[in-house]
């Protein structure tokens, strides 16, 4: 009875020690995966699919947690019993016990065979399940885009592909680990037939100190081994799908970003002259560039707009400024101190960024505003009133306390990008970038993006992009971008008077 109530009181209590450790290692991984995954620079994000980051984030970590209880197990419970047992063998007999160890390991070099192949079929499980989370993905976030063309077919048979070489790789993996157990058992058999032939041979030709019921003992004794020794085989073979989601992990931990502040470091808290882009290209190709020997000046307190064809590389010379992609080559200054020797938290805590797609998330209207801050409620509301927000936010049944959907699906375009402009304002940035922000939008709600705009530009060093003329006529300067050249600058006016100018051909085709 005592025996029976100690077991169970000593598994109870092991479980918990062996669950806490392994829900707070998966917790810290998780989180230092998250961590760095967020920090990589965007060009890690325009490489990688989205619904391969989530898989490593999610069913990655999952197999390293199955894994751990099967590596706790193995290690201490199962190696400790074994070695126990065969301290009780040698006890019994020295001979028999070394002839044990011997074949031992010719029988754990085949199950370690096994086990490193499981390895890569367990890699390629998770590559193609990866590979299905990013098509849901995309799929159900372009469901509007899905329907509109019928496509439900096409991604119904994408979708099957997908999933068929998933499932063979799983099978093939599998049939892998069930094969472990059976060998292991099998290998068992034979090594306990070896000690048979041997052990039985010393006991009839009566050579050494070992008797016939000692040597039944040792037979019932080297019986029990092969449990805790099977279950370190199966342990080791699963913890390999383990090893392999290990692997992507670390990918993601050891990889580094490559924009960060170099030496000499210089702290930056305030803008008080201008922006300065000094010869800058750019190549996200090699040998392909998008951007050539771009030069110009954005002082203090003006408004400088970027006009051009799609693909002239207007929006590449916006991601520069707050270093989403640094310069193939030259360099870009602010108050004469180079970018890259300003720390990203500063250079970018004087910059507030609004663009053509508004980017919300699944939560409250107040949360969406006073998203990277701790504003308060009066302090939000005086954003939105500003950005022509607080009266349509106002009119719903529970205000700022309104859940938008995902990606704000719950509003209009022009809602969106006002809720967008609204968090712009809160934040109270010296320096704005504006990407086409109203380029997706009606009439009636472009006016009124346009005003709030207005409000947000007032006293700021603003980047406008702009396809709407009346966002960019009123602008200090105007850089005619073609091909990642300037080749028109100056105001409105000024390039309205060259005749069969660039700006006065593109003007035309501007919507007022």
């Amino acid at each position: 009875m005592v025996s029976v109530i100690l077991s169970n009181f000593f598994r109870y209590f092991s479980q918990r020690v062996l669950k806490t450790v392994e829900a707070d290692t998966i917790a810290s991984l998780r989180q230092a995966v998250f961590e760095r995954a967020i920090r990589l620079d965007l060009s890690y994000f325009s490489e990688q699919k989205k619904g391969n980051l989530m898989s490593r984030l999610t069913t990655d970590v999952q197999e390293v947690e199955n894994s751990i209880g099967r590596a706790f197990t193995a290690t201490f419970k199962e190696i400790f019993t074994l070695i126990l047992f065969f301290i009780f063998l040698a006890s019994m007999s020295v001979k028999l016990t070394l002839f044990s160890l011997i074949i031992l390991p010719l029988s754990g070099s085949v199950i370690a065979t096994i086990t490193r192949r499981l390895r890569r079929a367990a890699g390629e499980v998770q590559q193609h399940l990866s590979g299905i989370i990013s098509l849901l993905d995309e799929t159900f976030g372009a469901m509007r885009v899905v329907k509109a063309f019928r496509a439900e077919k096409m991604m119904d048979a994408r979708f099957q592909a997908g999933n068929d070489r998933y499932r063979n790789s799983l099978l093939k993996m599998v049939f892998r680990q069930e094969l472990t157990s059976p060998t292991s058992e099998s290998l068992g058999v034979l090594v306990v037939t070896g000690i048979l032939l041997y052990g039985g041979s010393l006991v009839i030709s009566g050579e050494g100190e070992l008797s016939a019921s000692t040597f039944i003992a040792f037979i019932a004794t080297f019986s029990q081994v092969m449990r805790p020794a099977k279950a370190i085989a199966d342990a080791f073979s699963g913890i390999q799908r383990g090893v392999a989601s290990a692997d992507r992990i670390i990918e993601i931990l050891d990889t580094e970003s490559e924009i960060v502040a170099e030496e000499p470091i210089q702290q930056v808290k305030e803008f008080t002259d201008k922006i300065s882009f000094e010869a800058v290209g750019f190549e996200y190709v090699k040998g392909r560039s998008v951007l050539k020997e771009v030069s110009f000046d954005i002082p203090k307190g003006k408004t400088i707009a970027l006009v051009g064809a799609s693909g002239g590389g207007k929006s590449t010379l916006a991601d520069l400024l707050p270093r989403f992609y640094d310069p193939s080559y030259g360099k870009i200054t602010l108050d004469g101190i180079p970018l890259k020797n300003i720390p990203l938290d500063d250079l970018r805590g004087l910059m507030g960024i609004v663009t053509q797609e508004s980017v919300l998330f699944n939560d409250t209207i107040f949360n969406n505003i006073a998203f990277g801050t701790e504003a308060s409620l009066a302090e939000v509301e005086a954003a939105a009133k500003i950005a022509n927000a607080h009266d349509f936010i106002s009119a719903n049944p529970e205000g700022y306390e309104t859940v938008i959907g995902d990606r704000g699906s719950k509003l209009s375009g022009g809602q969106r990008q006002r809720i967008s402009i609204a968090r712009a304002v809160l934040k109270n940035p010296p320096i704005l970038i504006l990407d086409e922000a109203t380029s997706a939008l009606d009439n009636e709600s472009e006016k009124l993006v346009q005003e709030a705009l207005g409000h947000l530009m007032e006293n700021r060093t603003v980047l406008v992009i702009a396809h709407r003329l009346s966002t960019i006529q009123h602008a200090d300067q105007i850089l005619v971008v073609q091909q990642g050249e300037i080749i028109e600058r100056g105001t409105h006016d000024e390039l309205m008077k060259i005749e069969k100018g660039a700006y006065a051909v593109l003007a035309q085709g501007i919507t007022a």
